[in-house]
């Protein structure tokens, strides 16, 4: 449930005020199929496949690799050095494990078990179609524009629209009432069969004047991202409600 690509790329580039247009026929056509949402193209074993060489970048420290099998957005917001100071820092992996493959609409989520010097920990990778990754973080490490996004999707599962409204932009607020927060959640909770748990939340690229945050929602029918992105000050510019379905 979220921009492409190449959107993306645009997001993290310039302000982005209005959601993307899409023919309305298309979320038409999807309810008019049962309610049955897109799932990305990449295969289990393709997620599984992608996860192994990242988890092997990851634990070799080999910052190459790793730019290698970033995102193109990712790739055109960072560096190999940048990349090499984030792993510098990062927990020093012995071992691995993939525990769960999560297929999204156009991403896949999955968790995994790693053996650091520290212990067991969790970590988690999100990977697009073409099985790049979008994101990754070690679990249980909340970051403030993180926890902002949690508690404004759980104010949405709550139906507290006035309060989700808060952490919005100004300029955003113009742009989306409390009524239109409500028919795009409600809708694109019940297309995807109602929220059954919210997992965690991810920064994808941050530093900028815009920063993006991935939030893993476990719908009823599929374990998805929502993108949120925020401006500098740590409000909420735009979300991806992924107009195709709602």
């Amino acid at each position: 449930m979220k921009l492409s690509s190449c959107l993306l790329v645009c997001a993290l580039a310039a302000p982005m005020l209005q959601a993307f247009p899409v023919p309305a026929a298309r979320g038409e056509q999807l309810l008019a199929q049962g309610a049955l949402a897109p799932r990305t193209p990449l295969s289990a074993s393709e997620a599984s496949e992608a996860a192994d060489a990242l988890l092997k970048a990851l634990q070799a420290r080999n910052a190459q690799a790793l730019f290698d099998r970033l995102s193109t957005p990712l790739q055109n917001a960072t560096t190999v050095e940048a990349v090499k100071g984030r792993l510098n820092k990062a927990h020093r992996i012995k071992s691995t494990r993939v525990v769960a493959i999560y297929p999204g609409i156009d991403d896949t989520t999955v968790d995994v078990i790693a053996q650091t010097e520290q212990g067991s920990k969790e970590l988690l990778l999100v990977l697009d179609d073409e099985g790049k990754l979008v994101a990754w973080k070690w679990l249980g490490e909340t970051l403030p524009i993180e926890t902002t996004a949690l508690k404004f999707v759980r104010d949405l599962d709550a139906q507290r629209w006035i309060a989700a409204r808060y952490y919005l932009s100004l300029d955003f607020q113009k742009e989306i009432s409390p009524e239109d927060l409500e028919r795009k959640w409600s809708k694109l909770s019940r297309v995807l069969g109602g929220v059954k748990r919210i997992k965690n939340a991810v920064i994808s690229s941050k530093g900028a004047d815009q920063q993006l945050v991935l939030v893993t929602i476990e719908f009823g029918t599929v374990t998805d991202n929502l993108f949120v992105i925020f401006d500098g000050q740590g409000r909420i510019i735009n979300v991806d409600f992924s107009e195709d379905l709602v």
